[in-house]
């Protein structure tokens, strides 16, 4: 078996596959019932990618839990204007650069 289960990067590393399971042993099936062997390198390697492209966003989720609400940015265009929403905006953009 694998030494991890890692159903997200198999289904990455090996798209063809649809059928996976833990009772399944270094193998899932493809769309036609045929076995696929799954090499846990190839697994690595995905989760390693996956891993890199999570990382990437980082600071995207950082800027998601940081930007006021929408009813917050609605009332600020409201009362200042679109220029200073911008100014708002920008700050948690500017904490938060994209890489």
């Amino acid at each position: 078996g694998f030494s991890m289960m890692d159903f997200e990067a198999i289904k990455k590393a090996y798209p063809s596959i649809c059928t996976l399971d833990d009772s399944f042993i270094n193998y899932g099936l493809d769309y036609s019932g045929n076995k696929v062997s799954i090499e846990q390198s190839k697994v690595d390697a995905a989760r390693a990618t996956i891993d890199a492209e999570y990382a990437a966003l980082e600071y995207s989720r950082k800027r998601a839990a940081e930007y006021p609400s929408v009813v917050d940015q609605l009332d600020l265009i409201y009362h200042s204007g679109i220029d200073a929403w911008k100014a708002k905006i920008k700050e948690t953009k500017d904490k938060y650069p994209k890489p």
